[in-house]
């Protein structure tokens, strides 16, 4: 199934365009991309999907053909806007999924959207609630925007991917050669919305359920079985406090699966939330 190449635009609340591209028929399902990524990346996923449901693929906020009118402030609110916006579209009901500060952000829409969602799916939110992986520096935010805003968008990527994802800094000379980070500077004005629905949840100590007490659909954080074991830790904790959150654990999948070879993820939903 072809995900459509000209994209829909979508008016948010504050009158902010977001670029849409649909594939396929049946339930809706939003797909809601992580850091440095648009709608490119959800398109192995969306393809896989298509064949269940009326995918929904975006650009976020401020990302490739979307745009942002407010481009200097970074609240998640607006971005929940973007979201409800694209299931008005769609009919006034969807589902959700994302993927790492994705997740964190379909979690965020759907503890404040009610029953304008109907499921969710969030893969590895990167919340770090105990020891197990180190937490981050206070000050990263802080630094990246600096790098922004003083024209060195490979500074901060490469700050991101080594600080933030934790990348070997040889990988991330490789990738430097690449098309990918080309594109990924594009984007790295944005990762203030990643940190910003990220925000007190990376420092290793509790994680601030009250921020989603508001959750009633039904859902799923899903967790690959080759990712790092933070991600399991944060999956359980967060089934252990929210009544409507179930940990899933899914075989040979890891962090980039949803981008890279994302069958068995999509085989997962379309058995949970097909019709």
């Amino acid at each position: 199934m072809t995900i459509t190449e000209t994209p829909t635009t979508v008016r948010s609340a504050d009158g902010t365009e977001i670029a849409t591209y649909r594939a396929g028929a049946g339930p809706t399902i939003i797909l809601i991309d992580p850091a440095l990524s648009s709608h490119t990346g959800s398109a192995k996923l969306s393809a896989a999907l298509a064949r269940a449901f009326s995918v929904v693929s975006y650009d976020r906020r401020g990302r490739d053909a979307s745009g942002d009118r407010h481009p200097d402030s970074a609240d998640p609110a607006r971005e929940v806007e973007d979201i409800a916006a694209l299931i008005d579209a769609a009919g006034g009901r969807a589902l959700l999924f994302g993927t790492s500060s994705g997740a964190a952000l379909a979690l965020e829409a759907a503890s404040r959207l009610g029953d304008r969602v109907i499921g969710l799916v969030a893969y590895e939110p990167p919340f770090i609630c105990d020891d197990s992986h180190p937490p981050l520096a206070a000050d990263l935010p802080a630094r990246v925007a600096a790098s922004v805003a003083a024209g060195d968008r490979s500074g901060a990527v490469r700050t991101f991917f080594i600080e933030a994802i934790g990348m070997p800094r040889f990988a991330v000379a490789i990738m430097r050669m690449l098309p990918l980070w080309r594109h990924a500077k594009g984007l790295a004005h944005t990762l203030r919305y990643d940190f910003a629905v990220l925000d007190g949840t990376q420092q290793g100590g509790s994680l601030p359920v009250d921020r989603w007490s508001g959750l009633s659909a039904p859902t799923i954080v899903m967790v690959g079985s080759k990712s790092e074991t933070f991600f399991h830790h944060t999956a359980r904790a967060l089934a252990d406090a929210l009544p409507t959150v179930e940990y899933e654990s899914l075989e040979g999948a890891h962090h980039g699966s949803p981008e890279m070879s994302p069958g068995s993820i999509a085989a997962r939903i379309i058995e949970r939330f097909g019709s």
